[in-house]
């Protein structure tokens, strides 16, 4: 049983369609710096808006590009799209990196199944359909058939499969589905054994699941009021409720659970238990994650919610039940977290007992199946896990093929199976089938990816921060690589909101390595690798520090010969956009090149959009002159500096993210151009059908894949033949 959490993650490159600039009001074609290859950027028109933060006057200039449907800012998305692409166009390599991307794209994949009353569920993509396809069959070795299949329910694929949910006895599906790339989800249920359709329709969720009833009868989730103003993907998102909807019924009939009223950033994760004794409610408070546990008595149809942690002080999730004990997961006294058993009838802390202690490794995830704890930490970065009996004694641990990243392990506490997935920077996802009574692993699916993985090889090194801190990175390339600082080389990093970068495949980036690319990934200080510590270690007034890990990965890699200073290129998105961000505007002399994707680059008023309130347990907020300080200091769009010689950067983007809305980059790229001070190329990439990444069809992420590879060949001067 998991309990839900906002998530603001993960890169998400976009790409837009090349439209003939119509151009109009702020947006001319009066030269600008003139810089590489004779480019000439549609000059964005300056406005006098200027800001008072805690009596330090701001200047804005660029407001006017937070109206993405504007007449003058479609004119300027136009116009930059045709210059990229018009540059990208130019790359002589660019079609042959698209047909190798094509081609070692197209392999089977599948996700660890899961099993409920005897039938599997899974999900499978058999090679280049843009969105997965999930599949049932009765029994393990039954007929596999079509469940759900989201390339059926657009043109183009950017209606995606956002979330799903079977009923306890098999018989329905409920799910969720995003269009664009947009965080709002519309839920529908379908009958399992027909494949059709129910006539229910849930509107305006987002950041939610669902969890049914024990009875079938129905499933919790949340849900925000619509929009009023229709400006749904831009409007501030406050007020979450938790609902009852029952299967057949009209969403107006469904059933308010909870809600405060006085508290408008509280989310809640509705969760039932196995037994289907209690409802579990994750109250959370943005992307804190600290968070308060709330139940109800669901076998006492009036029992009131109750209020078991009531204070943000810590990192709660319970994992599993017997009775009126809840097993509980925290970093309450417990920085890498551990396991406690909370007996709801004796809550107070005196009477939590310890099942599992704290580990070296931090603890990610536990689920409960063979009546066991199966328990998967990190270790320096990567998987282990371990299976614990239910009070605690250590019974043994999981073998994996090698260092790599495993999910799954899921499954009813008396079941004797399980399934995970495993991967790593040379390995495609693979399934096993796990045995928990003999403690055995079996392969179940093994995908046909046309490589050789004993080609390529991965280090994983640790490396001095600026502070001295100790920084693991891992770095993956071709065997026979010669340390001698010509090999072109991408660095990737993330470093916020507690989430741990590990050890996955990724097409793009054995391309990039066939190339004869350098990759790195760096874990640096605001993620989850190392627990609570290192994640506070990169937050708010700490931030810095994630900039200087990043930056001291930079220059690690120089030092070693590994590359130079013009064959760096930086990438990150989301969070990792304004890392990528900051240091272009810290270190502009470090970089040969500069990718971030759909960043936040504007730290004062990131709060001011849909739920960019709820990243200030990270980042701070501008309204608080404390917070100010730290935040101007590193903003992207606020350090740019006029005449400054910037290396070569291509941000990426969506007109239609509503996580990060697309201003953010809009200011930044109209900015950064304006004060280009040397001959690179600064431009913007604006997809205009996809959201902040999640969902996006397979064959956008190709395009952009290849967007990238060709920027990056043409700016770092790589010398690349594609057949």
């Amino acid at each position: 049983m998991k309990l839900s959490r906002f998530s603001h993650r993960r890169a998400a490159l976009a790409h837009g369609a090349i439209v003939a600039p119509c151009l109009a009001g702020l947006v001319s074609l009066a030269g600008c710096a003139a810089p590489q290859k004779g480019l000439t950027y549609p000059q964005a028109q300056r406005v006098e808006q200027v800001d008072d933060y805690h009596g330090v006057k701001v200047a804005d200039p660029y407001r006017w590009l937070e109206n993405p449907d504007s007449p003058e800012s479609r004119a300027w998305i136009d116009a930059e799209n045709t210059i990229t692409f018009g540059f990208l166009e130019s790359v002589p390599q660019r079609e042959g990196i698209r047909k190798r991307l094509t081609e070692l794209w197209d392999f089977e994949k599948f996700d660890a199944p899961f099993m409920l009353a005897g039938r599997y569920f899974y999900s499978h993509n058999d090679g280049l359909q843009n969105q997965n396809v999930i599949f049932v069959q009765d029994g393990l070795k039954g007929e596999p058939r079509v469940l759900l299949d989201p390339n059926t329910l657009s043109k183009d694929g950017t209606v995606a499969l956002s979330g799903l949910a079977i009923s306890d006895n098999a018989r329905l599906l409920a799910y969720g589905l995003a269009s664009a790339g947009s965080d709002w989800q519309e839920w529908k249920v379908r009958d399992i054994d027909t494949g059709q359709d129910l006539p229910d329709h849930l509107q305006w969720v987002k950041f939610s699941g669902a969890s049914w009833t024990l009875d079938n009868a129905g499933f919790y989730y949340a849900r925000y009021d619509e929009p009023k103003d229709g400006n749904k993907l831009q409007a501030v998102n406050k007020f979450q409720k938790l609902y009852y909807h029952k299967v057949g019924a009209p969403q107006s009939d469904d059933l308010l659970v909870y809600e405060r009223k006085d508290q408008p950033d509280w989310g809640f994760g509705g969760a039932v238990t196995e037994d289907g004794r209690y409802l579990v409610i994750a109250v959370s408070q943005g992307t804190d994650p600290r968070n308060l546990v709330f139940y109800k008595d669901l076998a006492q149809p009036a029992a009131p919610v109750v209020e078991l942690i009531s204070t943000f002080e810590a990192d709660y999730e319970v994992v599993g039940n017997e009775g009126t004990t809840f097993w509980v997961k925290t970093d309450y006294n417990a920085p890498r977290k551990r396991i406690v058993a909370i007996d709801v009838t004796k809550p107070a802390k005196e009477n939590w007992k310890e099942i599992i202690p704290e580990d070296k490794a931090t603890l990610q995830g536990v689920s409960v199946v063979n009546d066991q704890f199966v328990c998967n930490y990190l270790k320096d970065a990567y998987s282990q896990v371990k299976v614990f009996g239910l009070t605690g004694q250590f019974v043994r641990e999981v073998a994996f093929p090698g260092l790599g990243s495993v999910g799954g392990f899921g499954g009813k506490r008396k079941y004797t199976e399980t399934f995970y997935s495993f991967t790593s920077f040379t390995a495609p996802t693979t399934i096993f089938r796990y045995d928990l009574t003999a403690g055995k692993s079996e392969l179940f699916k093994e995908p046909k990816v046309r490589f050789n993985a004993a080609d390529y090889e991965t280090r994983q090194v640790f490396y001095p921060s600026k502070d001295g801190t100790r920084v693991p990175m891992f770095i993956t390339y071709k065997k026979g690589l010669k340390l001698n600082g010509k090999n072109p080389t991408v660095l990737y990093g993330y470093g916020g909101f507690n989430i741990p970068v590990t050890p996955a495949f990724s097409v793009a980036n054995l391309v990039w390595m066939e190339m004869g690319g350098v990759y790195a990934s760096a874990n640096l200080r605001g993620g989850g690798e190392y627990g609570k510590e290192w994640h506070d270690a990169g937050r708010l007034g700490n931030k810095q520090n994630v900039f200087d890990d990043f930056i001291a990965a930079a220059e690690w890699l120089i030092k070693n010969k590994y590359t130079s200073r013009d064959k760096l290129a930086i990438l990150g998105g989301s969070n990792g956009g304004l890392l990528v961000g900051a240091c272009t505007t810290q270190r502009p002399d470090l970089f040969g090149a500069c990718l971030p994707a759909v960043g936040v680059m504007d730290m004062l008023r990131f709060h001011k959009f849909t739920i960019g309130w709820a990243w200030t347990s990270d980042y701070g907020s501008p309204d608080d002159p404390k917070a100010f300080q730290w935040l101007s200091k590193y903003s992207p769009y606020h350090t740019i500096k006029s005449g400054t010689a910037y290396p070569a950067t291509m941000i990426t983007t969506a007109d239609h993210d509503d996580r990060v809305v697309p201003a953010h980059s809009f200011k930044y790229a109209a900015a950064l151009q304006a004060a280009q001070g040397g001959a690179e190329p600064i431009l913007i990439r604006i997809e205009t059908q996809a959201g902040h990444g999640a969902g996006k069809p397979t064959s956008k992420r190709i395009e952009e894949a290849a967007d990238r590879w060709a920027f990056l060949v043409k700016t770092l001067d790589m010398s690349v033949k594609m057949d």
